[in-house]
């Protein structure tokens, strides 16, 4: 049954076959590294794939595009990509040609995994405010929230006030998509899984009256300066994916009161 089917019909179902994944640490690839393909030459292992020390590069240069764009945004040079992946810009640019090109990959996987947590959240069982929470959390702590593409406000913006608030026979319509890997890239559908989330949560009287999708978005980008999340650890980085900090886990919880009804 496709996610359209399913809120057009109001059903819930069970995730099968999850075994609660994605609930941790957000891998550094989300990407299948196995899928990267490069022409056979010299040294090149296994005919048609990356070397390793090629695959050991890429997966650097992901992880730190995911940084990078997340603390400074999509206008970070990709200089600063290569500095903090620790290979020369010409590695970066032999990977991918252009920024844009990098920038794609990333929002595209980051709002993958975004809408696979969002439908597990919707369909997965549990009680409206507690699904809702529970998704903002894992956004929040993987940062991926902090790396939505900036059609994704826009798109938001236009799905207007929450579907509590018009009724719930006006559920907005999901985008249709051929393949379920194309359709999960697309932050429409991720905006439609948030909306439908924040829908339930307001029939149930477990949000506050006039908080729209839009300020659901504003909290998933939510972030804590680095500064303030390196305070006292010297100079060692957050990690990725943890929100075990005094400070991350501070800000979350204010922004979740700020959305929950009295």
């Amino acid at each position: 049954m496709t996610d359209q089917e399913r809120l057009a019909g109001g059903v819930v179902s069970p995730v099968h076959g999850r075994g609660g994944a994605g609930h941790g640490v957000v891998p550094a690839q989300r990407g299948p590294a196995g899928a990267e393909l490069l022409s056979a030459g010299p040294g090149a292992g296994r005919p048609g794939r990356l070397r390793v020390d090629a695959r050991r590069n890429l997966a650097r240069v992901l992880r730190a595009a995911r940084q990078v764009f997340g603390a400074l945004g999509y206008d970070a040079p990709m200089e600063e990509v290569a500095r903090r992946a620790g290979v020369g810009v010409g590695t970066v640019y032999r990977r991918f040609p252009s920024k844009e090109v990098l920038v794609r990959r990333i929002a595209a996987e980051e709002v993958a995994w975004l809408t696979a947590q969002a439908r597990e959240s919707l369909y997965g069982g549990g009680a409206a405010w507690e699904s809702l929470a529970g998704f903002l959390g894992r956004a929040v702590a993987s940062g991926a929230g902090r790396l939505l593409p900036p059609e994704a406000f826009r798109y938001a913006a236009e799905l207007g006030r929450v579907p509590e608030q018009r009724g719930a026979e006006a559920e907005p319509e999901l985008p249709g998509a051929a393949g379920a890997g194309a359709a999960d890239a697309d932050p429409r559908l991720l905006l439609q899984l948030v909306a439908a989330l924040v829908a339930r949560a307001a029939a149930a009287g477990e949000l506050r009256p006039g908080v729209t999708v839009s300020d659901v978005v504003l909290v998933l980008t939510a972030a804590v300066p680095v500064h303030a999340l390196t305070a006292g650890a010297g100079d060692e980085e957050p990690t990725d994916g943890q929100l075990g900090d005094a400070p991350a886990q501070r800000l979350l919880q204010i922004l979740l009161q700020g959305l929950q009804a009295r």
